[in-house]
């Protein structure tokens, strides 16, 4: 174990602090158990060897093991928490949980046997820890780390740094926007540039690289991690991957389940179950009409792919301004809010707000006479009349 306590201490202490994620102040550090999970890339490694930073504790007393390590083939993760809680271990971050075989049972027993110790871990989005073998459901708090929003880009890159704007303050018109922010801010210098590279925190590794690293990345979502969902016959992963790229041909759209089945050679029965799949995997996303009737939450309206990153690296000839900005929109309130598909608009909010997407030219036409209805524009710096400037959607997180 000192080889992997060597390792934890090296990366821990070269770990840079001068950017936290947004999760990072929303998480009670203060529970014993904690989960983060996340899609691949957003950054949920970073985070968990910043807080290690932060406690400024010894590896033999604060340590982060990847579980994935060819170490835990050999090596029971049971044992190897022990080992470190007798040995005066107090807290034990535990990365890519979903690659090691029982992890829920022997979590939940190091759990259950150390009430001196703090087990953080990590796994894919696409865990459902409530259908784990063991009951670590009501143990253990569960967060979500997405990628990147548009104000968490501008901080990262040291360009602006601004909190987080809550969506009442966005459609409060007593509240002037622009005073939120100084004079010489410019929100369109860098947005294009977000659209296509800033949701996934590592294009700063490979600008030029970063469409292919995201089409790899998306290979190995469907490859790999994939096979550990329940349900998910890994002999199909070439027509998944060939379903993803269907879909990024003509999203947004309203879909037809028989002709996607077609197009991607995957049984009619099967293909609602890797839609679900592909969500959870935050790949794309399922937008359900409003209401609530049993036939709304069993049908998805229209599919998005899950941001404006993946739209360029699957479809880059396809990407329309009108695409790009509804998914840049989805993209953003779906992480702190219910977003559905109305009959009069593109999207409904939190059951509450109604909001139409458009460019300069678009007009209020549509939305005329409908209560809490808004309309948001991608081509103008700050609110003019009642039109929003779609940029600010990207400042709820």
């Amino acid at each position: 174990m000192e080889e992997l306590l060597d390792q934890s201490n090296r990366l821990v202490q070269n770990v840079p602090m001068d950017f936290i994620r947004y999760l990072f102040e929303k998480i009670n550090w203060d529970n014993r158990l904690i989960g983060i999970k996340g899609a691949r890339g957003t950054g949920k490694t970073t985070m968990l060897l910043q807080y290690l930073h932060q406690k400024k504790l010894p590896p033999t007393k604060a340590a982060y093991f990847s579980v994935d390590d060819l170490y835990f083939t050999t090596h029971s993760l049971l044992d190897i928490g022990r080992k470190f809680f007798l040995e005066g271990g107090m807290i034990l971050v535990l990365d890519e949980v979903h690659k090691y075989p029982n992890w829920a049972r022997e979590i939940k027993n190091l759990y259950d046997r150390y009430s001196n110790l703090q087990i953080i871990f990590t796994g894919s989005s696409i865990l459902d820890i409530s259908k784990q073998g063991a009951d670590l459901s009501r143990r253990a708090i569960i967060y979500e780390l997405h990628g990147l929003s548009y104000r968490e880009y501008l901080q990262y890159n040291d360009i602006f740094n601004i909190d987080t704007i809550p969506l009442k303050s966005i459609v409060d018109q007593n509240i002037n926007i622009r005073k939120l922010f100084p004079d010489d801010f410019r929100p369109l210098a860098h947005f294009n540039t977000y659209l296509k590279y800033g949701y996934y925190p590592f294009y700063k590794e490979d600008k030029a690289g970063y469409a292919i690293r995201l089409r790899q990345l998306i290979r190995l979502i469907i490859e790999t991690d994939m096979a550990d969902v329940k349900g998910f016959d890994i002999r199909n992963a070439r027509k998944l991957l060939q379903l993803i790229y269907i879909i990024a041909q003509q999203v947004p759209f309203k879909p037809n389940i028989q002709k996607l089945a077609e197009k991607s050679h995957i049984h009619r029965n099967t293909i609602s179950n890797y839609l679900y799949f592909l969500e959870e995997a935050r790949l794309i996303n399922l937008l359900y009409p409003a209401g609530n009737s049993i036939v709304n939450l069993q049908k998805p309206e229209k599919i998005y792919l899950n941001n404006t990153n993946l739209m360029y690296a699957l479809a880059s000839e396809q990407t329309k301004s009108g695409n790009i900005r509804e998914t840049f929109f989805q993209s953003q309130l779906f992480v702190r809010h219910k977003v559905k598909q109305p009959h009069t608009a593109d999207f409904e909010i939190d059951d509450q707000f109604i909001f139409e997407i458009g460019g300069k030219t678009k007009s209020r036409k549509q939305i005329t006479g409908i209560q809490n209805a808004f309309l948001v524009k991608d081509d103008i710096e700050f609110p003019v009349g009642k039109a929003l400037p779609l940029w600010v959607f990207g400042f709820l997180y």
